[in-house]
């Protein structure tokens, strides 16, 4: 397969979610990237801005089995992972899957939950596995989780755990469409639901082998160099606490082979990694008294760092 054939399955997905998702391009494309590339998504954002079809979208786009769950102070970790039942005609304790078991599990409003019940999802986005009573159970492949939070400080709201917020490979945010785009959001909605609209254009199959062939894409070593000079700039800046980790930095590599697969290329150029890199590091740095104080954002600081961050010239392959 060329180039060619790989970024056309992609258009193709993209040309399906938008049809249910008006005006947010560049939110869809992401999150199908981190999709490709084995990542999870951390979406926040207000209510109502159509985060939750956008997981939907994708699971009809992909032919994937998706479970929701909505995220409640009274959701016990063992509604997510599942539990053991005692059979007493077999005497023997039988496993119940919990709504963890799909493809696509969308996890709503994730931090109106207790901090114990979003630790239980720590194992699964990790390893893709889930161990219940000294038993390791295997989840389906592909697996991604699809999370939406309410913006923080919202009544009822929780801060998320840093080692949970570092298993996300980006951090995304819908905001309200353009005027235009609501408009057109009205019209779609006239006589049925957009999602109605949806084929299913992907299967397990497919995903698979665009998984393999971004796996695949060429890494020049002084983009290598690139990525990690951006990580370390995290580490050293005046006005942040905690930089960027080693996952993080692997994240920023795996989703930059997701846009050069996309763009019809086999090789990463500096460009990937600036386009993606503040939605990978958004949310996993975290900032110190003196930011907070003088009011710069994470958004503002991320932007200084590619800018005095040298990009490496590379020969096109």
């Amino acid at each position: 397969m060329n180039n060619a054939h790989y970024a056309k399955q992609i258009n193709d997905i993209l040309a399906e979610v938008k049809k249910a998702v008006i005006g947010k391009d560049a939110i869809i494309i992401k999150t199908l990237l981190a999709i490709l590339c084995k990542g999870h998504i951390l979406i926040e954002d207000i209510p109502g801005v159509g985060k939750t079809t956008l997981a939907l979208a994708f699971s009809k786009a992909l032919s994937l089995k998706h479970n929701r769950m909505q995220f409640t102070p009274d959701v016990l970790p063992s509604d997510i992972t599942g539990f053991s039942v005692y059979n007493k005609l077999k005497n023997t304790f039988e496993f119940r899957e919990g709504v963890a078991f799909c493809n696509l599990f969308l996890a709503d409003e994730i931090n109106r939950t207790s901090s114990k019940t979003q630790s239980a999802l720590l194992e699964l986005m990790e390893e893709k596995s889930i161990t219940v009573d000294g038993n390791t159970y295997k989840l389906p492949e592909p697996y991604t989780v699809i999370a939406t939070q309410n913006p923080i400080g919202s009544a009822g709201t929780h801060n998320l755990p840093d080692s949970q917020l570092d298993r996300f490979m980006i951090k995304l945010s819908m905001g309200y469409p353009d005027f235009n785009g609501e408009v057109a959001i009205l019209k779609a909605k006239f006589n049925s639901s957009p999602l109605e609209n949806i084929n299913a254009v992907a299967n397990i199959y497919t995903i698979n082998e665009l998984q393999e062939h971004i796996s695949n894409i060429y890494v020049d070593d002084k983009v290598y160099e690139f990525i990690v000079s951006l990580s370390n700039a995290t580490r050293n800046h005046p006005m942040i606490k905690v930089g960027i980790s080693p996952r993080g930095t692997l994240a920023l590599m795996q989703i930059s082979k997701g846009i050069a697969a996309a763009m019809g290329r086999d090789y990463i150029i500096p460009d990937d990694v600036i386009y993606i890199c503040p939605d990978v590091f958004i949310h996993r740095i975290m900032l110190n008294s003196k930011a907070r104080l003088t009011g710069i954002s994470a958004e503002n600081i991320i932007a200084d760092i590619i800018k005095n961050t040298p990009a490496p010239s590379i020969s096109v392959r």
